[in-house]
């Protein structure tokens, strides 16, 4: 089964500051339907405006990606990190019993367009702690790569969740194929351009919820950048 979910279906908020899309439910957006899939809790696209930014606020026991597009975020925790994330980079903060952080765009004249992921973690109360990797373009171009794991292996950041994130970049002739566990969830959601996946056309901010599927096939990608999501039932 393959759900396909629009762009312009999302939930939305303007800050001013802050302009948000909503896959689901956060803040003050709720969807009974749209609570979260499998244990992906939350994918926010947010666009922070030059100078501004999250001041200091709490999280506990989530695994929280960041994915930057476009700009930098700077990022400040309790734990002495201090991190400016560009594009290309996987930022990945493990909450656990406790972290403070905030999240700015020091620049004075560009936005920073990124994806904040919220996955439900597998072990609870945990020592908080963060990891940061780059992932060069090439190994995205024309394929799945893996940027986030439960091993952490072969350059991912490592997550304590039952769930792995792939990026692809697709623009022209290139197909890739992904096998599917039956048993589990998959998401997709395509960040820009236009694709093709399973035969299902998507356009930029679209999202498939999949279930008791085998395989992906993508393929017909015009300027694509794409997330897949293998995740928990």
């Amino acid at each position: 089964m393959i759900n396909l979910r629009k762009s312009q279906e999302r939930g939305y908020a303007d800050h001013g500051w802050l302009k948000s899309f909503h896959s689901f439910s956060f803040a003050s957006y709720h969807d009974p339907r749209f609570m979260g899939w499998g244990n992906l809790r939350v994918i926010n696209e947010d666009r922070i405006a030059a100078g501004k930014g999250f001041g200091k606020h709490s999280h506990r026991n989530m695994e929280i990606i960041s994915y930057v597009l476009s700009g930098e975020l700077a990022h400040e925790d309790s734990m002495g990190n201090i991190k400016g994330i560009p594009p290309g980079d996987v930022q990945r903060m493990s909450a656990g019993n406790g972290v403070t952080h905030s999240e700015f765009n020091h620049a004075k004249d560009q936005t920073t367009h990124f994806l904040q992921i919220w996955i439900e973690p597998n072990v609870s109360e945990i020592e908080p702690s963060y990891e940061q990797k780059s992932v060069p373009k090439i190994e995205k171009d024309g394929k799945l790569r893996i940027i986030a794991s439960a091993t952490g292996n072969d350059g991912a950041v490592k997550i304590h969740a039952d769930a792995t994130i792939y990026a692809g970049l697709f623009n022209g002739p290139e197909t890739a194929a992904l096998i599917l566990d039956p048993s589990r969830k998959a998401y997709v959601h395509l960040i820009s351009g236009t694709i093709d996946i399973n035969d299902q056309p998507l356009n930029a901010g679209d999202a498939l919820l999949i279930q008791d599927e085998s395989k992906l096939e993508i393929k017909n990608g015009k300027g694509a950048e794409v997330l897949v999501f293998d995740l928990s039932a």
